[in-house]
């Protein structure tokens, strides 16, 4: 029979470390095929690959993310073959069975929790007897009725073979995002998460994730991400692998983990600030919420005190860059209380703030009770929340206003400076500018239309300009600092109409050129010709005294003039200012 495992993954780059476990504990005895698919690829095309390559079993794994879209799948595959079996598995199947196996017919098998043991036997009585009832942890149709068999015991993952030994993933190492797992299991309790469930945690072979680790980094691998749910919280092994993974780094790799902030001792952060290569490492740190009461509904042991201590730590390390996560919707956490949770977060100004909302997932304890906080949800995946006692759906719309202009403007960082300005001292809160940006932007419909870098400036200088805003003058200066500075070559047209005409620029240019010390002396050490000034610089004038706003980061209303060098090789512009006494001088 030929076999083959699939799924849908979110985006191109990502990869699907569940199929390949299973790959590698089914061989040598089964030779199976592995095809990876986008839930944005038409279902048809997905359909009509799989079908072209014969299968006799084809087995999906299946998530909140992708679980439509199978369906689907499943459907007109089943339609074109009926004689196909199709095996699920997957976290957002394992809960809820009987339900999976009458909504969707065309499954032939469920495979429940930890899949490798389970999948392999299922192969041997597809191959043999058919005795599918000895099989722990499967669910299936016998005669008319659902058979749901009691799941295994776990397994002992430092037996598992490694998922990475593939000759045919080695071309496309360098192009994914590498998952790769060194535990199971998580110790913490809390209740909308799939891991509260699994009690314990396991961990694989620490000298085969390390021959695993180098055979990816040997191969090509850029992006390795650490699915593991607690990174750190063994404080040894961390540090092992931490050690292990700065010594045979190799360059330009990075590694992702996410930990939990507030049980990292203050000296495993200083070990990382010390020794760690700028950029090697990044963290996603789920904060969720800090309201005390509402983390102590959902089981979640957090003390933000510690956690703060911690990000505060490696942000001025500045060698590792950090996601925070919150989630909007968790029980009496009303629209207010969530505002003092995003501020107390984006106080601490992490290079990623996402900003989520609450998933109902199958088999939680939040789902379980949703009743008692009254939870009304999608039905469909992913269970979305549409409000409960204290949170309206009018409340949602507007934090997804903030969302939207908080990934645009805050995540990406297109313009770091004007966005600190704004959020942190113009506005009564970062989360006021973010709601008031957000709600203008969805009443101009920008929301369901696409934008260029230029519009996301000229859009916020057109909200800034709308409310009247006391200093637009500060923030077009700010806006067109970020501009400029985030620009590899010379821009042929900036979204602003220049300050200085012809004559202006001309007569700044010849100044420059007499005298390239007004713009100080790391400008004069370019030593650049007056051809070079003409083609590889802007001027523009600023309405702050741009010398002190660089040195302090200080906002001084004393107009100078910005020269924007931009290096002809693309390595990006250079600031320099002449100072007000300069430019009263040139003038």
């Amino acid at each position: 029979m030929k076999i083959i495992l699939s799924t849908l993954n979110a985006k191109y780059i990502h990869t699907s470390l569940s199929i390949r476990n299973l790959k590698a504990y089914a061989s040598p005895e089964y030779d199976i095929e592995l095809a990876e698919y986008t839930i944005k690829d038409p279902i048809m095309n997905i359909v009509g690959d799989l079908h072209s390559k014969k299968p006799d079993i084809i087995g999906f794994s299946c998530y909140i993310w992708n679980i439509e879209e199978t369906k689907k799948v499943v459907e007109l595959l089943k339609k074109v073959n009926p004689q196909l079996k199709v095996i699920l598995g997957g976290p957002e199947v394992t809960y809820d069975v009987a339900d999976w196996l009458e909504e969707i017919p065309q499954a032939d098998f469920i495979v429940i929790g930890e899949g490798e043991e389970t999948f392999k036997q299922l192969l041997t009585e597809l191959h043999g007897e058919g005795n599918f009832a000895e099989i722990s942890g499967l669910a299936f149709r016998d005669e008319g009725r659902n058979r749901i068999m009691p799941q295994r015991n776990k397994l002992d993952l430092k037996q598992l073979p490694s998922p990475f030994r593939f000759p045919e993933d080695i071309p496309h190492l360098s192009k994914r995002v590498i998952y790769i797992e060194t535990s199971r299991g998580c110790p913490f309790s809390c209740q909308f998460c799939l891991s509260s469930i699994e009690v314990g945690v396991r961990y694989f072979d620490r000298e085969k994730v390390k021959d695993d680790i180098r055979y990816l980094m040997q191969n090509g691998a850029r992006t390795i991400k650490f699915v593991d749910r607690t990174f750190n919280i063994s404080r040894s092994y961390a540090m092992e692998m931490f050690q292990f993974l700065i010594d045979e780094h190799h360059p330009g790799t990075v590694f992702q983990f996410e930990i939990t902030a507030d049980i990292m001792r203050p000296e495993v952060i200083q070990f990382l600030n010390d020794n760690a290569p700028a950029g090697l490492f990044r963290f996603e740190i789920g904060v969720q919420s800090t309201n005390d009461y509402t983390n102590e509904l959902v089981m979640r042991k957090q003390n933000f005190e510690k956690l703060t201590r911690t990000v505060t730590m490696v942000k001025e390390g500045g060698k590792i860059d950090q996601h925070l996560d919150l989630i909007a919707g968790l029980p009496e956490e009303d629209y207010n209380s969530f505002k003092k949770t995003f501020n107390d977060v984006f106080a601490m100004r992490p290079e990623e703030l996402q900003l989520g909302f609450l998933k109902m997932l199958r088999g939680t304890g939040l789902r379980i009770r949703a009743a008692e906080w009254e939870y009304v949800y999608s039905n469909h995946s992913p269970y979305e929340i549409l409000g409960n006692r204290v949170l309206s759906f009018d409340d949602i719309v507007r934090i997804k206003q903030v969302e939207d202009v908080l990934e645009k403007y805050w995540n990406d960082h297109r313009m770091d400076q004007t966005i600190e300005f704004l959020a942190g001292h113009a506005f009564l809160s970062p989360f006021d500018f973010f709601q008031d940006f957000g709600t203008f932007w969805d009443q101009q419909g920008w929301a369901r239309i696409g934008h260029q870098l230029e519009d996301l400036f000229k859009r916020l200088n057109s909200f800034l300009s709308n409310i009247d805003f006391s200093d637009l003058d500060v923030a077009e200066g700010l806006m067109k600092y970020d501009y400029f500075i985030n620009q590899k070559y010379k821009p042929r047209k900036p979204w602003w109409d220049q300050s200085y005409d012809k004559t202006e620029r001309t007569g700044i240019y010849r100044s420059l050129i007499e005298n390239p010390s007004l713009a100080g002396s790391a400008f004069t050490e370019l030593s650049l010709s007056e051809k070079d000034l003409y083609k590889h610089t802007m001027l523009e004038e600023v309405p702050f005294d741009l010398k002190a706003f660089l040195s302090t980061g200080e906002i001084i209303k004393q107009p100078s003039v910005m020269v924007a060098y931009f290096d002809p090789t693309g390595t990006g512009a250079k600031i320099y200012p002449i100072s007000t006494s300069a430019l009263a001088h040139l003038r």
